[in-house]
């Protein structure tokens, strides 16, 4: 309780001015400040909550609401399994515009890290969002593929996917679709009750913002205790909203359902996992190794499963 009241009174220190923003779907709006999975603005906001969204601004407090996508690897107890074939043939630029905790950018580096696109990453700052100010389209991911500008992680998926399988390119089974959709309208929704559960767990979960984004010193600190007050009850919004009672047992839930979906196959595509595989591994790898994470794979058989993608997915970012 003590911690929470240090939250609540730091979060009243920070004064800037509140806009509205709309609700997003599969991206992640930068001016938002529920960020990952959900918007302030979709919650009925009231309380405390209120107060320390009109205080922030959505400009700022949207670009600091995540988790940590920086952990160590999974051991690598499983069989590795074969890697597609290298497709850079296909590509010339790539360059990414993200924000590193964003799940749904997480998913678009999951694809390129697969197919072995190799890839750079512009992280935007997401208090001035200078680095997309060319763009008219002000949210993340957007890719660049040849000075191709190419918008939300779904779509982006479907068109690389396109580039890829020239002659086959409507080969994506309906369980496949079916799968996609599910992570878009479902697991997105149970994982921030999770992730910011605890007063505990939302700090934690802002512990990235040491090390990552363009942020000073004084900015990191706000960012890290007003953030993890603000998503702590905005949590609670969401968790009234999406109908959760227990937000661990939605989450074990949800990694048993994928489980169950894989009918003891390796992966959901078979021998090789599909755009379904690379959807749901993309959307967890971000909180794989915060408490939530640990949890669902302690108390879930969805360990395998990763461990198989983590080793089959890899890496093609190229570092500078």
């Amino acid at each position: 309780m003590r911690r929470l009241n240090r939250l609540a009174t730091l979060s009243r220190t920070v004064s800037s001015g509140a806009t509205s923003a709309a609700t997003q779907h599969r991206h992640y709006q930068l001016a938002q400040p529920a960020a990952l999975f959900s918007t302030f603005s979709s919650c009925q906001s009231q309380g405390l909550a209120q107060k320390i969204v009109d205080r922030l601004g959505p400009s700022f407090a949207g670009g600091v609401a995540g988790f940590s996508a920086a952990a160590p690897s999974l051991a690598q107890d499983a069989k590795p399994q074969a890697k597609e074939q290298p497709r850079s043939e296909k590509f010339g630029d790539v360059v990414l515009y993200q924000y590193e905790a964003c799940p749904f950018c997480n998913k678009v580096k999951a694809f390129l890290d697969y197919y072995r696109i190799p890839y750079k990453v512009v992280e935007v700052n997401p208090i001035s969002k200078k680095e997309i100010k060319w763009s008219d389209y002000k949210k993340v991911p957007i890719l660049k593929v040849d000075g191709e500008q190419m918008v939300d992680s779904s779509d982006i998926m479907d068109k690389l996917f396109q580039r890829i399988h020239l002659d086959n390119a409507s080969s994506q089974s309906d369980e496949e679709k079916k799968w996609r959709a599910w992570v878009d309208n479902h697991l997105v929704h149970v994982l921030s009750p999770n992730i910011y559960r605890t007063t505990s767990e939302a700090l934690e979960s802002f512990d990235y913002i040491s090390t990552q984004g363009n942020f000073s010193f004084t900015e990191k600190l706000v960012a890290k205790y007003v953030g993890a007050a603000a998503m702590y009850f905005v949590s609670k919004k969401l968790k009234k909203r999406h109908n959760i009672t227990d937000e661990r047992a939605s989450l074990y839930e949800a990694a048993e359902i994928w489980v169950d979906a894989l009918n003891g196959r390796h992966y959901l595509g078979g021998s090789r996992p599909n755009l379904a595989d690379l959807a749901v591994f993309g959307v967890l790898r971000p909180i794989r190794h915060l408490k939530s994470g640990r949890d669902m794979v302690e108390h879930t058989r969805i360990g395998d499963w990763y461990t198989r993608m983590e080793s089959s997915v890899g890496s093609s970012r190229i570092k500078e």
